[in-house]
């Protein structure tokens, strides 16, 4: 048995591990834009996943279209860790039944995750992930098709709780600039980007609310999308400021320039790998008991941080 495997054994008697998912996700909505994506994945492994784009990235009056080349992507060899899900049309709109229908028989068995955008509630989800796994059973698929929802409305930050406890949700998105579109000018639109996003108490309220929700379930808390597409230290300054203090572990791209630096920063260091090798092995030497490491004292509450940095580094 492996030290990981050991230490998730002894430490989550308690309940599972939490959900462990690639720490960018990088948004596509055109085959040329997609290309790029995937040469990316290609070098980039397991950090990155793709997300085709049916609502916001695409055209309107080609959805038929956009939908079938969206299949096509998912089904071709290009897609070589099955990481690459897909962004639906908003459950008020007359396509996302469509959406389903069309992607759920034919590449249901690859498709990394449905993400949802402009949820309204936790009801609504409930509905929308009963139909999903209806068609799925329909289609003989053997697998619970994993659900991103995005928080962008009011009422979905009400019940973010609700939604971070339905099993098939893995991941919670922040939807910043549809979020402070929804209130009416009573947000300024500096808070659409930095400073402002993490200084206006509005925004920053509804950035902790999600990723403690998302902690509490065992989630992962998505950081919404940096509009900079140019410097890419305005991104990585984002990205760290969203890991750090607003507890955040998964970041939204938009271009090319912002993927590598949303991985280098949520990405763990080798230095912080060692560490968290180090203390579960001589706590393994204890039977998971307490020991000293340097001047620190560590239990199985510091073990189980410990465990999930290994974890992570899984993916």
């Amino acid at each position: 048995m492996t030290l990981l495997e050991e230490a998730k054994q002894r430490l989550y008697d308690e309940g599972c591990p939490p959900v462990n998912l690639p720490v960018c996700d990088h948004y596509a909505g055109s085959p040329k834009f997609a290309e790029k994506a995937l040469a990316f994945q290609h070098h980039w492994g397991q950090r990155l996943d793709i997300t085709l784009d049916l609502e916001d990235g695409a055209q309107v009056g080609k959805e038929a279209v956009q939908l079938e080349w969206v299949a096509e992507v998912i089904a071709s060899e290009d897609n070589r860790f099955n990481r690459i899900g897909v962004r639906i049309h908003d459950l008020e709109s007359s396509y996302w039944l469509n959406d389903i229908e069309a992607l759920i028989p034919n590449v249901g068995d690859r498709l990394a995750y449905i993400t949802v955008p402009k949820v309204r509630d936790a009801a609504q989800v409930s509905f929308f992930e009963r139909t999903v796994q209806r068609i799925a059973q329909a289609a003989g698929l053997q697998r619970i098709i994993p659900l991103h929802v995005l928080i962008e409305t009011h009422t979905a930050l009400r019940d973010v709780w609700a939604l971070a406890a339905q099993p098939a949700i893995e991941c919670l998105s922040f939807g910043l600039m549809d979020f402070v579109s929804a209130h009416y000018g009573s947000i300024p639109s500096t808070a659409m980007r930095s400073p402002g996003q993490f200084q206006h108490p509005l925004v920053a309220r509804a950035k902790l609310e999600i990723a403690a929700a998302a902690a509490a379930h065992g989630k992962i808390a998505s950081h919404n999308v940096t509009t900079e597409v140019r410097d890419a230290s305005v991104v990585r300054s984002d990205a760290m400021h969203a890991k750090e203090s607003f507890g955040f572990s998964r970041m939204w791209s938009i271009h090319p320039i912002q993927i590598e630096p949303i991985i280098d920063v949520f990405s763990l260091s080798q230095e912080m790998l060692t560490e968290a090798r180090t203390i579960l092995e001589a706590a393994r030497t204890k039977q998971w008991g307490p020991i000293r490491h340097g001047d620190t004292l560590h239990d199985r509450a510091s073990y189980r941080y410990y465990a999930q940095v290994l974890e992570r580094t899984s993916v």
